[in-house]
């Protein structure tokens, strides 16, 4: 669903919040989306500005799955269906996004947020940017920029990503825009990281038909319905990028990356920014969630797998329960090593039977408690590249950070009578028979 139509739909539903009263974006406006639980919320007074902001449009998978006009049982398989079945997207020649075309840009009035007590400056943090690399063409995905002056962000480029790959490769600017202000499936497919070469945006047009329109100053393509495009350049510049409060609620440190230089900005007549607090359900949801079919896609390449969860416990990141319908008896392992494929940057999996209710923590952990022998079931890979979100992890300069994986083998044993690890369920009976 388009993201102007979905936030009516979801005013008319009442699952919409709307403040009128003039908020601040100095850390008034985070504190207020954080006390609704990050759903669904406009503000339509920002103190200093001429936007109203909104937030909350991808904090929950009911949300999310309303937003692809699906349910959250079926959320995975559309998700899965989409990574299979990407649909090249229109491209249009007039679009919503370049109603106002700003050449001689000024970041300060854009309605950018300072998060929390010790962030290094203000942050666009729902910002979906897309480049080019001359030999696998789109991709698309997420990047925290730090505003540092009227023209100038430093952008956050992980080692390894797509993004941090092609610049490193070039000699020269790479050209980057920033689209600020998206639906649900834009948001979704920019965080699901399929293989180079694999467009992202036709993956959204995939899960929403999703039109496409050229930018003004770049060789580049964005949705047309985006409320903001920010068009620029990382150029070879460095300079400082954080702290900055990351997926895991810890904060991540200072560093030295590159600028991004805005050349120009365009937007709807009457735009609204998109806003993300980090560390938070929407960051998380936005992160973990889209791992969840790449990690069934790689299980289902050896195992029939059911379903897949990665946790909030890990920070929607660094923890992930894939369920599985178990034939043999190195299912559960083969499953366990596919999965660290599908995800590389997760830490622990556990693997359970289908018998289990992957969304109740409280079966899983039964199912550890029950199934699993550590002298058999336990998987154990130490020195793994790891993430550089989990503080304890083994980490140098310039290089992928280190850590120890744990596969839990939570699955029934085979050679035994399955009877004995079932779950006896009494019967429910009508108490009013009893009381008359």
């Amino acid at each position: 669903m388009r993201l102007r139509p979905f936030l009516q739909q979801l005013e008319k539903d009442g699952k919409l919040t709307r403040i009128k009263k003039e908020v601040s974006i100095q850390k008034e406006i985070a504190n207020i989306i954080y006390s609704l639980d990050e759903q669904p919320v406009i503000f339509e007074n920002v103190k200093g500005y001429d936007f109203p902001i909104f937030a909350g449009i991808t904090s929950n998978r009911d949300i999310i799955a309303e937003g692809l006009r699906t349910t959250k049982d079926n959320l995975l398989f559309k998700l899965v269906d989409a990574l299979r079945n990407p649909v090249k997207p229109e491209i249009v020649k007039n679009a919503p996004c370049q109603e106002v075309i700003i050449k001689n840009p000024d970041l300060s009035k854009i309605p950018l947020l300072f998060h929390l007590d010790g962030d290094g400056g203000r942050y666009g943090s729902a910002t979906v940017a897309t480049i080019k690399d001359p030999d696998t063409g789109r991709n698309v995905s997420y990047h925290r920029l730090m505003e540092i002056g009227k023209k100038k962000f430093t952008a956050r480029l992980i080692k390894k990503r797509q993004t941090r790959t092609t610049y490193d490769k070039i000699t020269g600017d790479l050209e980057m825009a920033v689209c600020i202000g998206n639906s649900v499936a834009v948001m979704i497919a920019a965080s699901l990281g399929p293989p180079p070469g694999v467009d992202e945006f036709s993956l959204a047009n995939s899960l929403d038909k999703t039109p496409l329109v050229k930018c003004v100053t770049k060789d580049l393509e964005v949705p047309a319905e985006s409320e903001f495009v920010i068009e620029g350049r990382l150029t070879r510049d460095l300079d400082r990028e954080g702290p900055f409060v990351d997926l895991t609620e810890t904060r991540d440190f200072e560093r030295q990356e590159p600028v991004f230089v805005v050349d120009c900005i365009t937007h709807r007549k009457d735009a609204i920014y998109q806003a993300l607090i980090p560390g938070r359900l929407e960051h998380k949801t936005l992160m973990g969630m889209p791992k969840e079919p790449t990690i069934y896609d790689e299980v289902s390449k050896v195992v029939e797998c059911k379903n897949v969860l990665v946790t909030l416990g890990g920070g929607s990141w660094l923890h992930g329960i894939v369920q599985i319908k178990k034939k043999n008896p190195d299912d559960g392992k083969l499953a366990i090593d596919a999965a660290f494929n599908g995800h590389k940057s997760m830490k622990h999996v556990i693997i359970i039977d289908d018998d289990v209710d992957i969304y109740d923590g409280n079966a899983v952990e039964w199912a550890i408690a029950t199934r699993f022998q550590g002298d058999k079931d336990l998987v154990i890979k130490t020195n793994q590249p790891g993430s550089s979100l989990d503080p304890s992890g083994k980490f140098e300069e310039g290089k992928k950070t280190l850590t120890t994986k744990v596969g839990i083998d939570a699955t029934i044993p085979t050679g035994v009578d399955k009877k004995n690890y079932e779950v006896v369920k009494y019967k429910k009976v009508d108490i009013n028979d009893y009381l008359r």
